[in-house]
C-alpha cells in the first residue's frame, strides 16, 4: 500500500503520473474527498485518470480516519485537515503551488487551505463543495443531523452486523468503518465547531476557482455565493443533477474541468466552450 507519514499519522496516498511525453515539470492536481464513507477511490475511478492523461500529476490521499489512512481518536477540525494536506504534500516534495479538486466536505479543506497558504494553491475546483456560507450553521446543521442519525443506527441498531449477516460484505465493511469514525472519534464535535467561509473571506481568495454544482442540489447556493464573492470564479450548474454529480455526471464534469485546467494550468487540452458556464 503506498503510504507516507505526515504529522505522525500514516496516510494512504496514490499518485497517477502524466504520459511520458508530457512536460518535464507537470502541474500537480490534488484531490480532496468528502466525509465518512468517502475516500480517494471516488476520484480514482472518475477524474484522476483523465486529469493525468491530460498532462498533470494527480495526487490522491485518504483523509485522516478515512479509507486506508490511520484513524486517530481526535484531530478532525478544518485546521487539522488543512495541516494534514500540507503535511502530505511536504512529504511528497510538492512545495510549489498545486491545484485542489474537492468534492463535498473536501471543499471545506480546499477553501481553508487557499486562505491559510495562498502561496501554495494555484487554483480550486469545487465540486458540490461545502464551505462557503453567509451564516454559522447554515450547512453544518443538516450535516450534523444526518451524521447523528447515522451514529445512532450504527451503534444501537448494529447496522454493520446486519449487513454482514445478510452477505452484503462491502457495505458491511463500509458501515464498520463509518461506525468507528462517527462513534469512536471526535469527528462530530470537531465538525460542530467548523465555521463557514464567509463572503468577506471569499473575497480574499486570490486564485482562480471553478465551482460545479447540481441544479437540484441542496447546496447549490454555495456555488452562487462563490460566484458572487470570489474575484475569479466560474460557476457551472449541471442540469438535472443533485449532490452526486461526481459519480453520475462524470463526463460533463470532465468536459468543464479539463478545459479550465488547460487554461489555468497549461495542460495540453484544447480549450472548448462548455454549455452552462456562467
Amino acid at each position: 500500500m503506498p503510504e507516507v507519514t505526515a504529522r505522525g499519522i500514516r496516510f494512504h496516498v496514490q499518485t497517477m503520473d502524466p504520459p511520458r511525453d508530457a512536460a518535464s515539470d507537470p502541474p500537480v492536481v490534488v484531490f480532496v474527498h468528502g466525509l465518512v464513507v468517502d475516500n480517494l477511490s471516488s476520484f480514482y475511478y472518475t477524474l484522476a485518470g483523465p486529469v493525468a492523461a491530460a498532462g498533470a500529476r494527480a495526487v490522491l490521499y485518504d483523509l485522516r480516519g478515512h479509507g486506508l489512512t490511520e484513524r486517530t481518536p481526535t484531530g478532525y477540525s478544518a485546521a487539522d485537515a488543512v495541516a494534514d494536506l500540507f503535511g502530505v504534500l511536504d512529504v511528497l516534495g510538492h512545495r510549489r503551488p498545486v491545484y485542489l479538486v474537492s468534492n463535498s466536505f473536501g471543499g471545506v479543506v480546499a477553501l481553508n487551505a487557499a486562505l491559510a497558504r495562498p502561496e501554495r494553491i494555484a487554483g480550486l475546483v469545487m465540486i458540490e463543495s461545502y464551505g462557503p456560507a453567509e451564516r454559522s450553521g447554515e450547512w453544518t446543521e443538516n450535516m450534523l443531523n444526518t451524521l447523528g442519525k447515522s451514529a445512532l443506527a450504527l451503534e444501537y441498531e448494529r447496522l454493520a452486523d446486519q449487513l454482514l449477516a445478510i452477505g452484503w460484505r462491502q457495505r458491511g465493511r463500509q458501515a464498520q468503518t463509518a461506525d468507528a469514525l462517527i462513534n469512536g472519534t471526535s469527528l462530530l464535535d470537531d465538525l460542530a465547531a467548523v465555521e463557514p467561509v464567509r463572503p468577506a473571506d471569499l473575497a480574499a481568495v486570490d486564485c482562480p476557482v471553478l465551482a460545479v454544482y447540481g441544479e437540484h442540489s441542496d447546496i447549490v447556493d454555495a456555488g452562487k455565493l462563490l460566484l458572487r464573492s470570489v474575484p475569479d470564479c466560474t460557476l457551472h450548474i449541471m442540469a438535472g443533477h443533485a449532490h452526486t454529480v461526481l459519480r453520475e455526471g462524470t463526463a460533463e464534469l470532465l468536459g468543464v474541468m479539463l478545459p479550465w485546467l488547460a487554461h489555468h494550468a497549461g495542460t495540453p487540452v484544447p480549450i472548448a466552450a462548455a454549455g452552462g458556464v456562467l
